[in-house]
């Protein structure tokens, strides 16, 4: 039997709240894009860039968008269909149309540049592309976890974020793909399988794959809620204690997903696609990743020696964390008696957020949606905004002081200050967030009962790990 239908709880969420929820994310979403559009004009030079003083304007009035700024330097304003005639040069640029992004980010880069001539252009229809994700995302939530989802809706991060990078795609197929697994689709809902249900789940999450990395480390945790059973165990075949063959299912779409929508790029255009993997594989740890990586390592080491490490403690260390994750879990699951893959997924995504060597700022939005389908309590949510406002806003303020001979030291100012506050806050959240997340009940399908105890364990306390 499905763990939820949707039928009482969401209708208890009346239509009119969910249009107000929309609507109050398309207003946000409008408010991101004028905050972004201030970077544009209002004149242009020969390549479309805007002019006058584009780089000091960006930093300064912390109006900067990469979409803005990869206009020019990736043949993008020369609307070069992506990957099939790129590459990557000597010196680590990338050219000929390749991008530094999966291949469906780099069809939406493309797709947003056709019909301009201009960056404010490129902006502008890459917005338009974006906010229907943006929306239904929003929708989505509030689907699933009612009133929380305006975490989302009217969130600092969608106003920072939203249009500064190419994100708001992926985070849909995440949440898509949680939705699919809790509610399923069409007249059958949550009524059809559970391993049918999560094969479509991890399909999308292979989808999300193509557009940034991150929603592959959702299959994982996907793959031990269907060898469970899902809820209680429930949906096991029967006589079965674990379900092998689903897990392999679940384990065999994303890639199968994944290698159907790289495949024409490898074929036609081998080297521009094999470009951007390499581009991101030579990325140095600097101050523009912003990783605990660069602030922790940094004032001790030389340069050579920094990066060498980082580029083998970085991916151990994620490793480690994605293990820790899925034990715990496995406790859990233990005690209660059903896996808690969104919990797990959570403290995944914190993982490699914190140690990964790039921590870029629009990264915010992939957390946000946990913070939505998690019953933790909102302040954690509130303090991860407060830190993520002060690193989003002193960064740029920082970038300017260095880049035009302004006073740049700790002393100096309040934007390097936001820097710190910033990195090491984000930071200090995320290792204590990984643990609240496990300890966490999901908002999607927690009922009036009480989930049974299957079996005791010192590491758990009340079905929470301590």
């Amino acid at each position: 039997m499905p763990e939820h239908v949707d039928g009482p709880r969401s209708n208890h969420f009346a239509r009119t709240a969910m249009a107000v929820l929309v609507l109050l994310c398309g207003l946000t979403l409008l408010i991101g894009f004028v905050n972004k559009d201030r970077c544009t004009g209002p004149s242009f030079d020969q390549w479309g860039r805007s002019q006058p003083d584009y780089e000091e304007r960006n930093k300064r009035d912390v109006c900067y968008s990469d979409i803005q700024h990869l206009w020019i330097g990736r043949d993008v304003d020369r609307h070069v269909f992506p990957y099939v005639h790129g590459n990557i040069n000597a010196k680590g640029t990338l050219i000929g149309g390749s991008v530094e992004y999966p291949v469906l980010t780099g069809l939406l880069i493309w797709a947003g540049a056709i019909f301009t001539d201009t960056d404010a252009g490129f902006l502008l229809f890459s917005a338009l592309l974006m906010a229907p994700f943006g929306l239904a995302t929003a929708w989505l939530l509030g689907k699933l976890s009612r009133w929380r989802a305006l975490l989302w809706a009217i969130g600092p991060p969608l106003v920072l974020y939203a249009f500064h990078n190419w994100d708001l795609p992926v985070v849909l197929c995440a949440v898509a793909a949680v939705y699919v697994v809790h509610r399923g689709w069409g007249k059958a809902g949550a009524d059809r399988p559970l391993v049918r249900r999560a094969v479509v789940s991890s399909v999308l999450l292979g989808i999300g794959f193509a557009f940034k990395i991150y929603p592959a480390l959702f299959v994982l945790p996907l793959m031990l809620y269907v060898l469970t059973g899902g809820p209680g165990g429930r949906e096991l075949p029967a006589g079965k204690r674990y379900d092998w063959s689903g897990m392999a299912r679940v384990a065999l779409a994303p890639i199968i997903t994944v290698v159907l929508a790289n495949l024409p790029f490898a074929i036609f255009g081998y080297e521009g696609w094999k470009a951007s993997f390499e581009f991101q594989g030579q990325r140095k740890v600097d101050i523009t990743t912003n990783s605990i990586w660069y602030w922790g390592m940094r004032p001790f080491m030389a340069d050579d020696t920094m990066q060498s490490l980082v580029s083998v403690l970085s991916p151990v260390c994620m490793a480690l964390s994605f293990v820790l994750a899925c034990w715990i879990g496995w406790r859990r699951f233990k005690h209660e008696g059903t896996y808690p893959w969104i919990p797990v997924s959570a403290a995944m995504l914190c993982g490699f957020l914190l140690l990964h060597k790039v921590h870029s700022p629009q990264y915010t939005l992939w957390l946000v949606p946990m913070f939505v389908l998690l019953r933790i309590p909102l302040g954690w949510a509130f303090a991860y905004f407060a830190a993520d406002l002060a690193m989003g806003i002193g960064i740029f303020r920082w970038y300017y002081a260095i880049e035009f001979g302004q006073p740049a030291g700790i002393y100096d100012g309040f934007s390097a200050q936001a820097v710190v506050i910033g990195v090491w806050g984000r930071a200090a959240l995320l290792v204590a967030l990984f643990y609240v997340f496990l300890r966490a009940r999901d908002t999607v399908t927690e009922g009036d009962e009480e989930p049974p105890v299957v079996e005791q364990h010192p590491v758990l306390e009340a079905g929470r790990p301590i």
